[in-house]
């Protein structure tokens, strides 16, 4: 059995770049770090970052593109994919890539609920997953629910 998948959860380190392949495909890069913190034998706190090479194929890139910015969270599940080419100095170069099969957005930079496009007014009111506004709880009145026992009966319960 063989198995290339990969998870990927850090920052953006620049805002992903779209390009469209002369076919009509979108694709878009960015970077993401992650860090390793431990402590070593004599105690000192320790911290090593790794940077990530994504690409992002389709309406996914075009996705990514409009609501991630440098600094965004993001969780990156795809695959491994390693390619050579020969730079201008004729050495073959190397590079491994993360090939996205489903980017995930973390939460927007300043605390908000929801997502926005990049460039998007941050003060002006948006809408969450739910359809409400951005009121609080606090604000809106939860409707009260008053249940009988005596209206339940074990019989009637589906499980």
């Amino acid at each position: 059995m063989n198995l290339n998948k990969v998870f990927v959860a850090g920052r953006l380190t620049a805002d992903p770049i779209l390009k469209t392949t002369p076919q009509g495909q979108s694709v878009a890069t960015f970077s993401i770090a992650t860090n390793s913190m431990w402590t070593d034998k004599s105690g000192a706190r320790k911290e090593e970052v790794e940077y990530h090479n994504i690409v992002v194929w389709g309406r996914q890139a075009e996705t990514s593109s409009q609501y991630l910015a440098k600094g965004a969270i993001a969780l990156v599940e795809g695959r491994l994919k390693t390619r050579s080419w020969q730079n201008q100095q004729g050495q073959t170069v190397k590079t491994t890539e993360i090939i996205a099969d489903r980017v995930n957005f973390g939460p927007r930079a300043g605390g908000g609920g929801g997502m926005a496009p990049r460039g998007a007014d941050l003060d002006q009111p948006t809408h969450d997953d739910f359809g409400g506004g951005s009121s609080s709880l606090e604000e809106e009145a939860l409707p009260q629910i008053d249940i009988d026992e005596e209206d339940i009966k074990p019989e009637d319960l589906p499980f």
